[in-house]
């Protein structure tokens, strides 16, 4: 078989693998998911699972990094649409907006990579996946509310910020959190109301 054309077939079993374990993790946990059942989903064979990833810890690694990567491709859609700095802002709320209206194959229940992270020691290496994904949520935030304006035209000061990102970001997350409860996206809108009311009063 020509190179290329394996390559192909490698990350097309490769991709199944991992929108098949996406799915199980994501409705059942990562602990209670195991590799027979990702295989089966996938419709591959045991070994196929081993040709790809070295062990599930490298399975759950590509998949906290093909979920953040979702979420990036999910916020830059909504910022292509963005034309002020609040729009940019709020294309951070629209994409978790989105993330909570995917169809789910068992309901919608709050943010992967959070519950993934639950399942993991502390200084777990995809713990840490976790928490920078996060981080970069909130310097996005920080990034475009550097872009502020104030209603006398002067910069906010980078305390404020920072502060204001942080309030932003714990008003995003709270709300994620309490849509996942209750399986629907409708705290993450009213959270999206609030960051405007916010912004209205810097």
């Amino acid at each position: 078989m020509p190179a290329s054309l394996k390559a192909q077939k490698t990350a097309s079993v490769r991709e199944r693998l991992l929108e098949a374990a996406g799915i199980l993790f994501y409705n059942y946990g990562i602990n209670a998911t195991g590799i027979d059942m990702i295989t089966a989903k996938a419709g591959v064979a045991k070994m196929s699972l081993y040709n790809n990833f070295s062990s599930k810890s490298d399975l759950v690694a590509a998949f906290i990094a093909m979920r953040h990567q979702e979420w990036l491709d999910l916020y830059e859609a909504r910022l292509k649409q963005a034309h002020t700095v609040s729009d940019r802002i709020m294309a951070v709320f629209d994409a978790y907006q989105d993330h909570a209206e995917f169809d789910y194959e068992n309901g919608f229940r709050g943010c992967g990579l959070l519950n993934a992270a639950a399942e993991m020691t502390a200084g777990d290496e995809g713990r840490e996946a976790v928490r920078r994904h996060k981080e970069e949520v909130e310097r996005l935030l920080v990034q475009h509310l550097e872009s502020w304006r104030s209603a006398v035209d002067e910069v906010l000061p980078k305390e404020q910020v920072a502060t204001t990102a942080e309030h932003l970001s714990f008003l995003l997350e709270g709300s994620f959190a309490r849509a996942g409860l209750e399986g629907n996206s409708n705290r993450v809108l009213s959270a999206r109301r609030l960051a405007e009311s916010i912004l209205a009063a810097l």
